[in-house]
């Protein structure tokens, strides 16, 4: 939530946006006409990556401003069609595949078909209940599209589908989901199961057989999903899963706090500046010596996959990479 009584109207949020290039005076200009209700450059310019939070030294949230002042302004020329998209998520059907109670439910949200094939099979994951469809559809990746109501205003649906499973813990396979349950004490909405991050749930498994594990022995890159800027608290849990299977997060320019969007909303309204910040990234990546590009989110995997592909990074899916560590996936070669 944004909190006007924390900005101190410094410009280190849109200094270090990756996206524009403002120097001290105009960055100090764009926050203020923000503060002041003008439609400020920055609301056009941005990319909705939500890293001006992350750079935020006072915890003023300027994302949040932002993207409430998008929206109200109509500054992101999103396509109807693109709209119609997002929203058609909430509409499809539910189905929870029963498993043993005493493990916590895997919510999929409606990441199915994107999910690439075997991801979720194996040890990690056995008798584990599935739930999937629109009822657990968190509406956060509105956010990208300069939107910010229809999450909120499906923020407690989504919190009370998610409790009538009756589960203690529920483990998040979509970084989206998580992160929007980060939000819902800005809505008073009380969450009545405990909410695990996938990446928490694979650390602590994986902490808990450590004797199955093979270390894997490569050089990842990491694409970081933008919304886990939310969750900042995520990250020092990844890099411990990280050094427990074995893998060397390659240390590159565009990670952790300076990551790169995969751009998936920004290349079908620009698709040159989109291309140009996609280059950037994997040539990133590569330049770093990364035998493979890890993807938290599907739809990263989705827009950035192929393009990695291309230049000689496996793609993998995270859960794919617990599997490998436990000797039952091969690191595609």
């Amino acid at each position: 939530m944004w909190d006007e009584s924390k900005c101190d109207r410094c410009g280190d949020c849109f200094v270090s946006c990756l996206y524009v290039d403002y120097d001290r005076e105009k960055a100090i200009q764009q926050i203020t006409d923000l503060i002041d209700g003008k439609p400020a450059e920055i609301l056009k310019e941005c990319i909705t990556c939500c890293a001006c939070n992350e750079y935020c030294p006072t915890g003023a949230n300027p994302f949040d401003l932002i993207n409430r002042m998008q929206e109200e302004n109509k500054s992101l020329l999103i396509p109807e069609k693109m709209v119609s998209w997002m929203a058609s998520g909430g509409k499809l059907p539910d189905e929870i595949v029963r498993g043993d109670e005493s493990k916590p439910v895997l919510s999929m949200c409606v990441m199915e078909r994107w999910i690439p094939d075997g991801a979720l099979d194996g040890k990690m994951f056995e008798g584990m209940t599935k739930a999937k469809g629109g009822g657990y559809f968190c509406y956060l990746g509105f956010v990208h599209y300069g939107m910010f109501s229809p999450f909120e205003e499906n923020a407690r649906k989504f919190v009370d589908n998610l409790g009538a499973i009756g589960a203690k813990e529920i483990v998040f396979i979509h970084a989206d989901c998580y992160s929007a349950l980060s939000k819902m004490e800005e809505f008073n909405i009380h969450i009545p199961f405990k909410a695990t991050h996938i990446i928490q749930y694979m650390r602590d498994y994986l902490k808990n057989h450590r004797e199955s594990i093979v270390p894997i022995n490569k050089k990842i890159a990491f694409q970081r999903p933008c919304a886990s800027r939310f969750v900042p608290e995520i990250e020092p849990i990844l890099d411990d899963l990280f050094e427990l299977i074995g893998v060397e997060r390659v240390k590159r320019k565009y990670d952790g706090k300076d990551a790169l969007c995969c751009m998936g909303v920004l290349e079908r309204i620009d698709t040159e500046r989109s291309k140009r910040f996609q280059d950037m990234n994997l040539k990133d990546a590569v330049d770093a010596g990364a035998d493979a590009m890890v993807f938290l989110c599907p739809f990263c995997q989705s827009f950035l996959g192929k393009q990695a592909d291309e230049r000689g990074l496996r793609t993998i899916f995270i859960t794919e990479l617990g599997r490998m560590a436990l000797g039952e996936m091969e690191f595609p070669g």
